[in-house]
């Protein structure tokens, strides 16, 4: 199988290391970051989510309007809509995309930015939602008659959508997450499951376990393994690891401004059990592996996508083939200067891991 790359498609140029100066949607650095992915061999984009976010499916189809080729992989969690509602809006976006949709399910990690939109479930209680509602979504989008739900948290009778996705079967579905009941509910449900990037141990561990989950849940298969970076690459490996240390100051500036990136609500403990793994592995130092390194993962308490892979384009992409030895294959990378670092990332790193995949590929095939 060959190998995909997602990347992100902010909203406005804010990062950990550049403040916001403007507002919260700009849909001329939108557009732009989009083409920027899609002329330079990116495969999909994301399109995130939180509680005060603007909407991620009205800005993917604004997108889908000004791209031809990136899949447009939009966030959304089971808590904001009902999934009758969710099932037409995504089969239309699907129609307005011209097949080129996905949704990626967020369970919730932070307690405090789901009670904002008014969701008061627990954590293990939110799981079992989400697998109720990509159940729900897969019938909803392939039955062609009318069908009754009942499950402990959602009931439906005899819906029946009258649009359908364009892609058949229907479009993919992502999701992820770290713990016992994550493990259960997107090995089971799900068509990619997201890990962040751990050490390549800890990543075996967790395909180990999602692999297990998906027997155990009567499988024949399990989902396709994506894994989330932070690249930092330059034209030498001093010259990488000068601008690693760049951007570690250039965090700890803007974390002492005191200047918020945006209005999602953290805690100031990590609830969600992938970033207490990330937090492990910064327990056990600050570089692992060829090339992956956690002092950002540190800097930022264990925030999300913070673990960076650090190096020239060579030792990067030596390093993704690590990951795609275990079995990896969709790499989500987003730099810390979003657009910049799409675009180089893109030219110089994207295509030394598709050229030695389809090397492997082939020398696979003559023996």
């Amino acid at each position: 199988m060959p190998v995909e790359f997602l990347g992100i498609a902010g909203t406005n140029p804010a990062s950990e290391v550049t403040p916001r100066t403007g507002g919260p949607l700009d849909l001329e650095y939108t557009s732009r970051l989009a083409r920027a992915h899609e002329d330079n061999g990116w495969d999909r984009i994301l399109f995130a989510y939180h509680s005060g976010s603007p909407d991620p499916s009205q800005v993917a189809a604004y997108v889908a309007g000004r791209t031809e080729r990136i899949n447009l992989v939009v966030a959304h969690r089971p808590n904001v809509a009902s999934p009758t509602l969710t099932a037409k809006t995504f089969a239309t976006l699907d129609h307005i995309s011209g097949g080129r949709f996905e949704v990626h399910v967020i369970t919730g990690g932070t307690n405090a930015d789901q009670a904002a939109e008014g969701d008061f479930l627990a954590k293990d209680d939110r799981y079992g939602r989400t697998r109720e509602f990509i159940q729900f979504l897969k019938q909803a989008w392939t039955s062609d008659e009318r069908f009754d739900f009942s499950g402990e948290h959602y009931r439906f009778e005899q819906f029946l959508a009258d649009i359908k996705p364009l892609q058949q079967p229907r479009p993919r579905i992502s999701f992820g997450g770290s713990s016992a009941a994550a493990y259960a509910v997107g090995a089971a449900e799900a068509d990619i499951y997201a890990l962040w990037g751990e050490p390549l141990a800890g990543t075996r561990e967790q395909i180990a376990t999602i692999d297990a989950e998906a027997v155990r849940a009567g499988r024949s298969d399990r989902p396709t393994i994506q894994i989330a970076f932070r690249p930092i690459i330059a034209p030498t490996e001093e010259l990488a690891w000068e601008k690693a240390e760049s951007i570690l100051g250039r965090i700890k500036s803007v974390k002492d401004s005191g200047i918020a990136l945006s209005t999602r609500l953290r805690a100031k403990t990590p609830e969600n059990a992938g970033s207490q793994r990330l937090l492990k592995a910064v327990s056990e130092g600050e570089r692992h592996d060829r090339a992956l390194w956690t002092a950002p993962t540190g800097l930022t308490g264990g925030g999300g996508n913070s673990t960076a892979l650090v190096g020239t384009p060579d030792t990067v992409a030596a390093a993704l083939l690590d990951y795609y030895d275990l079995g990896i294959r969709i790499f989500s990378a987003r730099g810390y200067d979003i657009y910049d670092d799409a675009i180089d990332f893109g030219r110089h790193v994207i295509p030394l891991v598709r050229s030695e995949v389809a090397h492997r590929e082939q020398k696979a095939l003559a023996s």
